[in-house]
């Protein structure tokens, strides 16, 4: 049976790919970014009826506008099954020293701040429908659980959503809401793309990293996603076999 799917920072990325392959498997999916272009340009590549998708401009860090991408979809397709809480930015990789206010309130705003916006509206959406329930799927980042060097604001936005994850499987129960977290290593995007060049180690040097094919996320994504509602994969980390996590620093 087909879901109905938001998956927010659908324009680029993980994100981009998710929707393709959603939209490709015959599930509705609801995009939302910044940029309708891009997310008209997604569901343009999936090759899927247009019925089967609807693009919602939406700026996670703005409350109203997150309320009215989920209003809009489940005025379109009925009901809400999963919501891959995807979307997310980066600052700078400067010394933590050095790092702006505004950088640092710009990451907040976005990689946490927007991802409660959209739990909160998943919660007021699943556990008042029929049947009940629904899952969550936070993207944590392996930054979640390691940091890279000169990533103050991007590692703390993705240690607190293992806790908001957390919390959201507990406060889920009575409602029968799961959340969960896929935490996503060196995956060949453009976001990744410098992997292939060299970055910073934790000892200052620079190094190429290996990387994976984003297929590898979207297929861990479906299984997260198609799980029955009697189980959830809490966390579970895709990343490259030779990357540098497990020892990293």
């Amino acid at each position: 049976m087909s879901k109905s799917i938001i998956i927010t920072g659908a324009g680029s990325g993980v994100g981009r790919a998710a929707a393709i392959a959603f939209l490709k498997r015959g599930d509705r999916v609801t995009l939302a970014g910044r940029r309708i272009d891009k997310l008209e340009e997604t569901v343009a590549m999936s090759g899927a009826p247009a019925a089967n998708a609807l693009c919602m401009a939406t700026d996670v860090t703005q409350p109203d506008q997150v309320r009215a991408m989920f209003d809009a979809a489940v005025a379109k397709f009925g009901r809400l099954d999963v919501v891959f809480n995807n979307a997310g930015t980066n600052a700078p990789g400067i010394p933590l020293e050095d790092l702006s206010v505004e950088d640092w309130k710009a990451v907040v705003d976005t990689n946490l701040s927007g991802p409660f916006y959209v739990m909160q509206n998943a919660f007021r959406v699943m556990k008042g429908q029929t049947p009940r329930g629904g899952r969550i799927i936070n993207n944590g980042s392996v930054s979640s659980e390691v940091p890279r060097p000169d990533s103050a604001p991007y590692a703390a936005t993705k240690h607190a959503i293992r806790g908001l994850t957390r919390v959201g499987a507990l406060d889920g129960r009575k409602y029968d809401i799961a959340v969960c977290q896929i935490d996503i290593g060196n995956t060949l995007t453009d976001m990744a793309v410098a992997m292939t060049k060299g970055v910073k180690q934790a000892d200052g040097s620079i190094a190429v990293e290996a990387v994976m094919d984003v297929s590898n996320v979207v297929k861990t994504l479906e299984y997260q996603a198609d799980l029955p509602p009697e189980a959830n994969a809490l966390f579970v980390t895709v990343m490259a076999t030779k990357m540098p996590f497990v020892g990293r620093g």
